[in-house]
């Protein structure tokens, strides 16, 4: 498996399709920063991403000081830093009153229409919550505003589709209409990166710069393939085809780190999720991701999350008691 697959993997995405709205010139709509919308949207989650798709018309999204964006359909664009922004029929209209978030959410279905009497611009907005320490890896070196048009990869067409039909379940009386919205929401967001990935190839710095990257990339995939093993510098350039100075520079550049510390964070965090996620015992957990000893995995585990992995299960598996009492 490629390291990004795996990442998103070990990332446990939880996602929805929270409004479909339809706008008519002049319109405009301020979206909250993801912070202050996380509550609404997934209680309890450390990171909301928000992200928006055009399905008809076009629009302007603008963002603090930064020029205005316009948006056509096919366009998705999503917001790695959860920036509040507005999005409008033109720059420069003011937002709309009386649309607040949590009185959208509260309607069944989660319908927004409102405007002027000029033309039609359809809007799907959905979002992804994750861990936090998650997001820092597969979102760092991202820009503020990630613009992709989903329309020119045939995975993107049948998303778009697939999204107008869950959107048509979802005021049915079916059941199951907000189980395959949730669904297509995590993988739209996984193919707007794939897509931004490719059009950026080795520009860039980040993580998923760095999985673009033919030596950075080549090593990554070899950690991630295979976390266990005791990988060296020199094991890891070798794997890449490329000398230790050149992998270790251009990682530094891209990821941040150098590839062993790289190593130790990607180890935590695939025991945080089996944690999380399982109940494997500590010793093979600590195997798992190439520690001999328990009392070694232990002081890593507790040098990055700040509490022994036993203490940190129990935690989080009385969150999650809380979260859905």
């Amino acid at each position: 498996m490629d390291a990004l697959s795996e990442t998103l993997r070990v990332v446990h995405l939880v996602g929805a399709i929270f409004i479909n709205a339809r706008f008519t010139s002049p319109w405009c709509y301020q979206s909250p920063h993801a912070d202050s919308a996380a509550p609404l949207l997934e209680p309890g989650a450390e990171r909301v991403v928000i992200f928006h798709l055009i399905t008809e018309g076009d629009c302007w999204v603008e963002l603090g000081a930064e020029p205005p964006v316009r948006l056509t359909a096919g366009d998705a664009i999503v917001f790695p830093q959860g920036h509040a922004h507005r999005m409008s029929s033109e720059p420069g209209v003011p937002p709309a009153t009386g649309a607040r978030l949590d009185a959208v959410l509260a309607r069944r279905p989660r319908q927004l229409a409102y405007g002027g009497s000029g033309p039609v611009t359809r809007v799907v907005c959905g979002y992804l919550a994750c861990d936090a320490r998650l997001a820092r890896l597969l979102l760092a070196g991202l820009p503020s505003m990630v613009k992709v048009n989903v329309r020119g990869s045939s995975a993107g067409q049948w998303l778009e589709s697939s999204v107008r039909y869950a959107l048509a379940e979802a005021r049915s009386p079916r059941p199951g209409g907000a189980g395959v919205l949730s669904k297509l929401a995590e993988v739209l967001f996984i193919e707007v990166l794939r897509l931004y990935a490719a059009e950026r190839g080795e520009k860039g710095t980040g993580w998923l710069a760095a999985v673009g990257d033919r030596v950075v990339g080549a090593a990554l995939n070899a950690m991630h393939k295979n976390p266990a093993h005791a990988w060296t510098l020199e094991e890891l350039a070798h794997t890449a085809g490329s000398s230790r100075s050149v992998l270790a520079e251009r990682f530094q550049l891209l990821v941040g780190s150098s590839p062993i510390q790289y190593l130790t964070q990607w180890r935590m965090l695939l025991a945080a999720h089996l944690l999380r996620c399982s109940s494997v015992p500590l010793a093979s957990i600590a195997e798992d991701v190439g520690y001999q000893t328990d009392t070694a995995f232990s002081r890593a585990f507790r040098r990055e999350f700040g509490t022994p992995p036993a203490a940190w299960r129990r935690s989080q598996s009385s969150r999650g008691a809380a979260l859905h009492a």
